[in-house]
């Protein structure tokens, strides 16, 4: 999807950019890596702007969706948990930022691989219930989809085993406290994947497709869902992010983007 940052400083090897019209900053690689837009951007937009609590960021980066979610919620505490020492460095340089300054105190970042067995997770230091939210974008490229040359980009894009969202999806499901959220974004193509990895722990799932434009078929979903929840799937009037013929946003993806409001209208 677009880019959603605006570049305010270039050095070698890596950018400063401005997101939310410069409500908080993001240290992220230049060249090598992931670099964060318009999905870190909505899927942090699927926590209710009335959230507040503990949220953990899974596969966090630089921390882009994490600290949108700071941004948005004053009364939100964020772990951005990364498992890529880099991409970690960069999400503790963000914190830094002096741009930062009023929400570092309610960051932290963790380096710890979401996928660990239960064991291993929890001296990682991811206790159980001892989130109030969760929120990922998981790997969802296929290995046999074309791959960025760059190992550290490849490594955030694409997927080390087929099944990436149940493992993930199982961890949010130990970390996350009964009734608290989780949100993951994703390909259409993985909506099965994730209502299957969803069922033992999450239940009042939510789907939302964003599409480029009206007359355009959905390149996103987001989905999300409360531990322990026991009504049904819902699925939502979509997202069209641009209008025909443009490539500005709608003022509402606008909205979303900018952290100006919810994806869910919460």
């Amino acid at each position: 999807m677009a880019a959603s940052e605006q570049t305010v400083e270039e050095s070698d090897g890596f950018t400063v950019d401005a997101f939310h019209r410069g409500d908080f900053h993001l240290v992220q690689p230049s060249r090598r890596g992931h670099r964060a837009g318009t999905d870190a951007m909505m899927l942090a937009a699927a926590v209710p702007g009335s959230f507040r609590g503990r949220l953990a960021d899974l596969g966090a980066g630089a921390g882009a969706a994490g600290l949108a979610v700071a941004s948005r919620c004053p009364d939100a505490n964020v772990v951005l948990i990364e498992n890529a020492p880099e991409m970690a460095d960069f999400a503790r340089r963000s914190l830094a930022l002096p741009e930062n300054t009023g929400l570092a105190s309610r960051g932290s970042v963790l380096e710890a691989d979401v996928q660990l067995a239960d064991g291993d997770r929890r001296a990682a230091g991811l206790a159980d219930f001892s989130f109030d939210w969760a929120i990922m974008n998981p790997p969802f490229n296929r290995p046999g989809d074309r791959a960025s040359p760059d190992a550290l980009r490849r490594y955030a894009h694409v997927m080390n085993d087929h099944n990436v969202f149940d493992s993930w999806l199982r961890t949010a499901g130990w970390i996350v406290k009964p009734g608290g959220g989780v949100a993951v974004i994703a390909r259409p193509e993985s909506l099965q994947p994730i209502l299957a990895g969803m069922h033992p722990y999450f239940g009042a799932q939510e789907v939302k497709a964003l599409h480029p434009r009206s007359d355009k078929a959905a390149t996103r979903i987001i989905v999300r869902a409360i531990r322990g929840s026991n009504r049904p799937l819902s699925i939502l009037p979509p997202l069209f992010l641009h209008a025909e013929g443009s490539d500005r946003f709608t003022a509402e993806a606008d909205d979303i983007n900018n952290g100006r409001a919810s994806l869910f209208g919460d």
